[in-house]
């Protein structure tokens, strides 16, 4: 069983910088695929980033290209997302999720996080 859980949302101003991460308890993660997505009310989950079971390479929309960095820590079975440069529009509840591949579609992920919220001001 997996069970993934996410922490390190919160408010924060323009510009500024928050680190999410996602830890799990139970089953390791080393074997899955990792990605982040993100949605706002009424509108459907958003893929942020992918990385793979080794953490050797990885992909992000070209939203957050150059602001967002995902990496894991396979010894601490965690991901993390590093999120720079935060905007208004970044605002959303982040979720992880774990899967078999690197893939952009949420329905390619057999486990999720609850997700964490993120609140961007202007």
């Amino acid at each position: 069983q997996v069970q993934l859980v996410e922490s390190g949302g919160g408010l924060v101003q323009t510009g500024g910088s928050l680190r999410l991460s996602c830890a799990s308890s139970g089953r390791t993660l080393n074997w899955s695929a990792m990605g982040w997505f993100r949605q706002t009310p009424g509108k459907e989950r958003e893929f942020i980033a992918a990385i793979s079971s080794s953490g050797f390479t990885s992909y992000s929309a070209d939203s957050v290209k150059g602001r967002f960095t995902i990496s894991r820590d396979n010894a601490k079975n965690a991901v993390y997302l590093q999120m720079n440069g935060l905007k208004p529009e970044d605002t959303a509840v982040y979720y992880c999720a774990a899967g078999s591949s690197r893939s952009y579609y949420p329905s390619d992920y057999n486990y999720w996080g609850q997700g964490t919220q993120v609140t961007v001001s202007s």
